[in-house]
């Protein structure tokens, strides 16, 4: 599933192109995804993008009709900027032409992605962004925040930072990778965090998210960039999907367990309870 490094590379690799354009043409080949796409989403014809920002793992293309276009690429979808002549792929769902001669064009074999028209303001108050944590890179999320939240959770720590009411963005690759930087084993009980691990952690975890939105997001079979080209951020992984390969600090097997049944891998040595 595309993380949210993947969706912020997404976000700085459309939004060159859709900003300040016209929205002239919607086609949409689908509405069978995760929810139905938006029936009126044709009707931003006419429309100007005015910002492409993104709330967790959802993008939101503003436009200057106080409409915006929520989406969230679920297990398989992408996004890419074509040209409205290029042919269309088997999962190619929607597509919105913009300006003179560019297509932004959504793919999703598993359709398990969102593709909805929101009003401006119902953004902060929508079911799916109301319940959301501080965004990770953002200076609401602080080491303050993150042991208050701890406070009286008796659940491993890996599950904790994967919990977007928590903080949101932190998916199962950057939450392993994140608690190795900070040598804080992934079955430790939140409450038993201390104050300057919690620091650590907090730490680890902007400078994994950084560095991959740097690197271009992780390879995964299913996540493309805005241009095709798949991200590279897997070349620096540490212990995420290493299991029984040797730890790259001291050379200790990688340990795997399915927690919260997610696959889950850390050292035993670097990373302690």
């Amino acid at each position: 599933m595309p993380e949210l490094p993947e969706v912020e590379t997404t976000r700085l690799g459309i939004s060159p192109h859709l900003i300040g354009q016209k929205i002239r043409e919607v086609i949409i080949r689908r509405f069978d995804l995760r929810q139905p796409v938006s029936e009126n989403l044709s009707e931003l014809e006419g429309a100007t993008f005015t910002a492409i920002k993104r709330r967790s793992k959802y993008l939101l293309l503003e436009t200057n009709t106080k409409q915006v276009i929520l989406i969230h690429l679920g297990m398989s979808g992408s996004l890419r900027i074509v040209p409205p002549s290029e042919d269309w792929k088997k999962h190619d769902h929607i597509g919105i032409t913009i300006g003179k001669n560019l297509q932004l064009r959504y793919h999703d074999p598993r359709r398990f992605g969102l593709f909805l028209r929101i009003a401006a303001s119902e953004v902060k108050t929508h079911p799916l962004l109301i319940n959301l944590g501080p965004e990770p890179l953002e200076a609401d999320f602080t080491a303050a925040h993150l042991h208050a939240a701890l406070k009286g959770k008796s659940i491993p720590i890996k599950v904790a930072i994967m919990d977007a009411k928590i903080v949101v963005g932190v998916g199962n690759i950057y939450a392993s990778e994140s608690l190795f930087r900070s040598g804080i084993h992934p079955l430790l009980p939140s409450n038993k965090l201390t104050k300057p691990r919690t620091e650590k952690l907090v730490a680890a975890i902007r400078e994994v998210l950084t560095e991959s939105i740097t690197q271009g997001g992780t390879t995964l079979r299913d996540f493309l960039k805005s241009d095709g080209e798949p991200g590279y951020f897997k070349q620096r992984l540490f212990v995420y999907d290493r299991k029984g390969e040797p730890c790259r600090v001291c050379k200790t097997p990688i340990s795997h367990q399915v927690l919260g049944q997610r696959a889950t891998y850390w050292c035993g040595k670097c990373q302690r309870r």
